[in-house]
This record gives structure tokens, C-alpha cells and sequence, in this order.
């Protein structure tokens, strides 16, 4: 009987927990195969097409794309850290909604920053026409120091949204310290509280890399060959997937160097944890107002410039949108609701496994399966459309089954699951951790199994960390261009596509009406972002009364 009790329990245990093993591969192996396809199918390139490449394509993509690493990179280090530490220690009129402002350049893609950019800033654009007028020069716009520009304007609110709450969990103690030593408070702050918050402004600074790495749409306005514009050019240019899977070779280098820089520094993050920080600022006395018009200025040009610049031609356009455009309005909801849906079945089943069985081999699936969100969407486009298409090459030629893959949703979808199913995965596992095993235990006390005990206990706390998923899934997918532009079907262009076609026309004015509308949709998840963050920063302060 002993024996009988002992085996019966393994025996059923073994196939759920090979299951869970099934599901952590399946979810993990749409994210390796574009890796391994290009890894594979870049070395067994023809030489005359790497001989190409490295005269005429390589050397001008891997420079500029070396400068707006090193340009934007640097650019927003420096001016997140700076925003991040002033509105964190220091007090100011208007710091309290300045807080929270500051994210609102977040809502607006690189690309569409750009659309604006070169219509206020180009060569005939009023301002630089007028300064002309009085003799005075302007710099081109449309040029390095251009794109690095807008892109740090962009994308400055990852370094400071990483760093803000580092900055706020010291408060002012570590100045205290310094000015306790003998330091000045500038001296104290480069000196203590810098070094402290050091590797979450690395982290932040690593998360802008990976964007500069991957973005299309900016440096295709502006355009500044990057290694992301060239897999397209070779693809729809050249006609040459062979030039493409080279070209994405060399991408995925760039990405693991990336990667492997973001891990080494997740593991030494730890170390600045100082506890609680009190609720208390440093006096700027009479540079406050200087601090105030700072962050006012860093705004009006990545946030509120651009945006009256699109309401002023949506409004001057307003009779040219048709139905034409509402169509594309249809298509982008229609994708980040399908897309969002099936990216949250997938983050759901991999935060259960790695739930219910929290072994190695679990631990790495998920970890390779969360790794889309670092590799760019021209080499996610490119890889993952090559072993589908020789997949329905090879049904069609062995049965004679008609399949094609471009004129299938299947891979739009399913490019669109590898990119984001990190940013789902993330609040959902966080959740998950929040629901103790003893709850399950006493639900299944009271006779609660099974799919009764995820619908009636783990998805009324689920709830919020679920609509939080589908909210960043759904605005990602509207905003994404490069994964859309290379595998969206015949007639099913999107508003980011839309932006793109006129863009390359040189219609600035006409884009306007569809990057608005992203613009829109982009704000929701920034307020919800940071109301998260303040509670977390509230949360801790408040956890010693408890």
C-alpha cells in the first residue's frame, strides 16, 4: 500500500510536469528561430554578397550607427540622470506635475518626433527661413547631430524613469553624509548619490541603446543609414534576403554585446538599497525658478512643440482625411487587440509554468522567450519570415498545397508576440509572485480546483496586472513600424505605415492626422506607468508605520 501511495502521486506528476516543459519550449521557440535562422543562413552567404556589403553597404551603416549609439546613448544618460536626481532631490515650483510631465515624451514614437522635427526645423520651414532673413544660420536638421538630437528627446524618459526612483530611495541622506565630510552639495552629489544610483542609470542607459539599436522610423525620415535600414533596403531594394540575413548577422552581434551588458549589470543592482528615504527635498533657494524652466524646456521640445505642431496641420488637413484613413485607423486596433490578446495567453501560460514548476530548464525558456523584446524588428521581420516562407514553399511543392505566407496574418501576429511578450510577461509574473501558494491551498481546502481556482480566486487579483498587459501590448503594437512595413499582408496597412509612406514622400503636414492619433494612444500607458511609480516610491516610505 505504501509502495502503491509513493509511485501514484509521481506517475501523475511526471506528464503535468513534462506539459509545462512542452509549453516553455513551444513559447520560447518563436523567439530563438529568427536567431538561429539568421546566425545560420548569414554565415552560408555567398562571398559576392558579403563582398558587396563590405564595400558599399557595412561601412557606412556600422559608423553612423556607432555615432547614434555613442550620441544618444551619451545624450541621455547625461539629461535623464540630471531631470531624474532634480525632480527626485531637490524642491521646486512646479516639481510635483513636473514629475509625472517629464514621462510624456514616452507617448511619442522616435518617428513621429521626427515628422515634426523636420517640418519645424527643415531648410524651409518658417523658423530657420526667418532667422536666414536676418542673417543668421541655421543648422541643417537633417543631419547627425540631428537624429541624435531628436532621439534623445525621445527617448531620455528611460533613463529617467530607471533612475527617479533610485534617486528618491536615498532622498537626502547620502548629501547629508557628504555635506557631513565637508562637501559642497554639488560635490556630495557627484561624489555619494551619483555612484549609489550608477547602475540603474547604466540599466536605463542599456534600455535606450536597444531602442537606438532597433529604431527605423527616425533615421528613415532623417535619412541616416543605420544596420536597421539597411536590412530593408536589401530586402526591398536590393530584392536579396541573402544581403538582408548578412546585414541582420551583424545586428544580432551588436545585440548579444547589449544583452550580455544589460545581465552583467542586473546582477550587481542590489547594492544601492538604503531602505526607507524621507519625504525631504533640497531648498534650491534662488536657482529654483532656473530648475523650473529647465525641465519646462527639455519638455516644450520633446513633448509639447511637436505636439502643437501636429494639431496646427491635423487641423489644416482636417478635410483630407477619408475614409482611406479610417480604414487604416480599423487595421492598427484591429492588430494590437488580436496581437495583445494572443502576446497575454502566451505571458499567462509562461508565468504559470514558471509558477507551478520553477526548474532550471523552465527558468531559461523563460528567460530566452522574454529576450524579443531586445532584437530589433527588422531582424525579427527578416528571420522569422524566411523559415516560414521556405516552410510553405516546401508544402506547396511536396503536396500541393497552396500556401503563402505574405498574405497571411499569421506572421504579422506572430513577429508581434516575440517583440512584446516581455513587456506582458512582466507585470503578470510580478502579480503572480503576489499570490501566495497558501491561498491555493485554502481554496482547494474548500473544494476549489483546477480552472475553477484560476477563474474564481487568481483572476479577480490578476485583473489590474492584465489590463495593464493588453493597455502596453496593444500601444506598442499600434506605434510599431519596421515589423509591419516588411510582413504586413496585401491592404493591410496601419497609421505607423501611413506615417511612414508620406514621410518618404516628403508630406509632413499629411502625416500629421495619423501620428496624432498614435500620439493619443501612447498617452494611456504613460500616466498609468506613472501613477505605478509613485505608488511604489509612496509604498516604501510608508512601510516602516506599518
Amino acid at each position: 500500500m505504501s509502495a502503491t501511495a509513493e509511485v501514484t502521486p509521481r506517475s501523475w506528476l511526471r506528464p503535468r510536469l513534462a506539459r509545462w516543459h512542452v509549453v516553455t519550449a513551444l513559447i520560447a521557440t518563436p523567439v530563438m528561430l529568427p536567431l538561429g535562422v539568421v546566425a545560420v543562413c548569414a554565415v552560408g552567404v555567398e562571398r559576392a554578397v558579403w563582398a558587396h556589403l563590405a564595400e558599399h553597404v557595412l561601412p557606412q551603416a556600422l559608423v553612423n550607427t556607432a555615432w547614434l549609439l555613442l550620441g544618444v546613448g551619451l545624450g541621455t544618460a547625461v539629461l535623464g540622470t540630471l531631470l531624474a536626481a532634480l525632480v527626485a532631490l531637490c524642491e521646486f515650483p512646479g516639481r510635483r506635475w513636473l514629475s509625472w510631465a517629464l514621462l510624456l515624451p514616452l507617448a511619442m514614437p522616435t518617428y513621429v518626433l521626427a515628422v515634426a522635427a523636420v517640418g519645424l526645423l527643415d531648410y524651409a520651414a518658417p523658423l530657420p527661413s526667418a532667422l536666414r532673413a536676418l542673417g543668421v544660420g541655421f543648422p541643417d536638421i537633417r543631419s547627425r547631430g540631428g537624429v541624435i538630437l531628436v532621439m534623445t528627446l525621445a527617448l531620455y524618459p528611460y533613463v529617467y524613469l530607471v533612475a527617479r526612483p533610485a534617486f528618491a530611495s536615498q532622498g537626502l541622506r547620502v548629501l547629508e553624509v557628504g555635506r557631513a565630510l565637508g562637501m559642497g552639495p554639488f560635490r556630495a552629489f557627484l561624489r555619494a548619490s551619483l555612484p549609489l544610483a550608477r547602475p540603474w542609470i547604466a540599466g536605463g542607459t542599456l534600455l535606450v541603446l536597444m531602442e537606438t539599436l532597433a529604431d527605423f522610423g527616425a533615421v528613415a525620415a532623417f535619412n541616416y543609414d543605420t544596420l536597421t535600414t539597411a536590412i530593408y533596403k536589401a530586402w526591398f531594394g536590393l530584392f536579396s534576403l541573402d544581403a538582408a540575413l548578412s546585414v541582420a548577422g551583424v545586428l544580432i552581434l551588436l545585440v548579444l554585446v547589449l544583452l550580455t551588458a544589460e545581465s552583467k549589470l542586473r546582477a550587481h543592482r542590489e547594492y544601492t538599497a538604503l531602505g526607507v528615504a524621507l519625504p525631504r527635498r533640497l531648498p534650491l533657494g534662488r536657482w529654483r525658478w532656473l530648475a523650473t524652466a529647465a525641465c519646462l524646456l527639455v519638455l516644450a521640445l520633446g513633448f509639447v512643440l511637436p505636439l502643437v505642431q501636429l494639431l496646427q496641420w491635423s487641423w489644416t488637413h482636417r478635410h483630407d482625411i477619408g475614409m482611406h484613413d479610417l480604414r487604416l485607423a480599423v487595421h492598427s486596433v484591429s492588430l494590437g487587440l488580436v496581437a495583445a490578446t494572443m502576446t497575454i495567453t502566451a505571458a499567462v501560460l509562461l508565468a504559470y509554468a514558471v509558477r507551478h514548476q520553477a526548474d532550471r530548464f523552465t527558468q531559461v525558456c523563460a528567460r530566452l522567450a522574454t529576450l524579443g523584446y531586445a532584437l530589433p524588428g527588422a531582424l525579427l521581420a527578416v528571420g522569422l519570415y524566411v523559415p516560414l516562407a521556405r516552410g510553405t514553399a516546401f508544402i506547396s511543392d511536396t503536396w500541393g498545397i497552396a500556401t503563402t505566407v505574405q498574405t497571411s496574418l499569421l506572421l504579422l501576429v506572430l513577429a508581434y508576440g516575440v517583440r512584446f511578450l516581455a513587456v506582458a510577461h512582466t507585470p503578470l509574473a510580478a502579480a503572480l509572485l503576489r499570490i501566495r501558494p497558501s491561498l491555493d491551498e485554502a481554496a482547494r481546502l474548500h473544494g476549489v480546483r483546477g480552472i475553477s481556482l484560476i477563474w474564481k480566486v487568481h483572476l479577480p487579483l490578476l485583473r489590474g496586472s492584465l489590463a495593464t498587459a493588453m493597455l502596453l501590448v496593444f500601444v506598442d503594437v499600434m506605434k510599431e513600424m519596421p515589423i509591419t512595413l516588411m510582413t504586413r499582408p496585401f491592404g493591410w496597412d496601419t497609421l505607423a505605415i501611413r506615417v511612414f509612406e508620406l514621410t518618404q514622400e516628403g508630406e509632413w503636414a499629411r502625416a500629421a492626422w495619423p501620428s496624432l492619433t498614435i500620439v493619443l494612444a501612447g498617452l494611456l500607458p504613460v500616466l498609468w506607468l506613472d501613477r505605478g511609480i509613485d505608488a511604489g516610491i509612496s509604498g516604501r516610505r510608508r512601510a516602516p508605520a506599518a
